[in-house]
C-alpha cells in the first residue's frame, strides 16, 4: 500500500500539525485527526508507572524524580491510544510498543483485546547501565513489535541485521523515558521507505523525531509537555 504524504494523512477539516517539529498537545487529539489506514509505523511509549508502583516506590529519589513527575496514563487511557493507533495503521503496519518488566510479566492482552494488532516479535534493550531494584537491578527495557493484518514479514520487514538483544547506552539523558536513537533508526529503516510518515503520539524526548529525520522520513508526533521547560 502506498503511504500518504504530508497533509494527506489528516482527516478533512482537521488542522495540520507540523511535521518534523515538537507539537505539544494530547496525543489522542492528534490520533483522532488522522485518517484511517494511513500510517505505516507508530512508536508508543506509554507514561505508566508499572515497576515503580509494583515495587511501592513512592518517593523515588533523585534518579527517578523526573519520571515520577510526568503525567501518568492509566489502563483506560492506554486502551484509547491503542484503539486509535490500530485505526490509523495501514495494513501490515507496525506498532513498536515500549514496556517495562512488570508489563512484560503481566501481559498487555487487555490493551489490544479490541484491536486487530498481534504481537509478532520482541527486542530486549540492554541500556548498559544498572538501575533500581530490590532484588535484581534493572538494566533492560522491552520493545514489543505488533503488526496489523495481514501478518507477514517478507517484503515488509526489509532488513535482517537487527538482533533481539540490542545494546545501546544513552550518554546524555535529557528525558526520563529517553529511548535509543540507533535502535529506532534501524527499526524505521526496516519497515518504511524514505518519505514515509513515522508517528509517535507520546513523544517524550522526541528521540523518534531525531531518528525519523536522520533516516529521511517525516516525523509526526506530540507530547503533553515540553520537558525542557522543567529543566530551566
Amino acid at each position: 500500500m502506498e503511504t500518504p504524504y504530508g497533509n494527506d494523512v489528516f482527516k478533512e477539516g482537521v488542522r495540520s500539525f507540523e511535521f518534523n517539529k515538537r507539537n505539544f498537545v494530547d496525543g489522542l487529539k492528534l490520533l483522532k485527526g488522522i485518517k484511517e489506514d494511513s500510517i505505516p509505523v507508530v512508536f508508543f511509549d506509554p507514561q505508566y508507572r508499572g515497576v515503580l508502583d509494583k515495587l511501592s516506590y513512592g518517593n523515588e529519589g533523585k534518579r527517578q524524580t523526573g519520571r515520577s513527575q510526568l503525567e501518568q496514563m492509566d489502563d483506560q487511557t492506554i486502551k484509547k491510544f491503542m484503539k486509535e493507533i490500530n485505526r490509523t495503521l495501514m495494513e501490515t503496519g507496525h506498532l513498536f510498543l515500549w514496556i517495562d518488566k512488570f508489563h512484560l510479566c503481566q501481559g498487555i492482552a487487555p490493551w489490544i483485546r479490541n484491536t486487530d494488532l498481534s504481537i509478532v516479535d520482541m527486542i530486549v534493550w540492554d541500556k548498559e547501565r544498572m538501575g533500581m531494584g530490590y532484588r535484581t537491578r534493572k538494566q533492560s527495557e522491552y520493545l514489543l513489535i505488533l503488526q496489523k493484518p495481514p501478518l507477514r514479514a517478507k517484503e515488509i520487514w526489509k532488513t535482517r541485521n537487527i538482533r533481539d538483544v540490542w545494546s545501546e547506552k544513552i550518554e546524555n539523558k535529557l528525558h526520563p523515558h529517553q529511548k535509543p536513537v540507533n535502535l529506532q533508526k534501524a527499526l524505521i529503516t526496516a519497515v518504511t521507505n524514505e518519505g514515509d510518515v513515522v508517528l509517535d503520539p507520546a513523544a517524550g524526548s522526541f528521540s523518534v523525531m531525531e531518528s525519523a529525520i536522520e533516516t529521511n522520513r517525516l516525523f509526526l508526533g506530540c507530547d503533553l509537555q515540553d520537558i525542557r521547560e522543567k529543566k530551566e
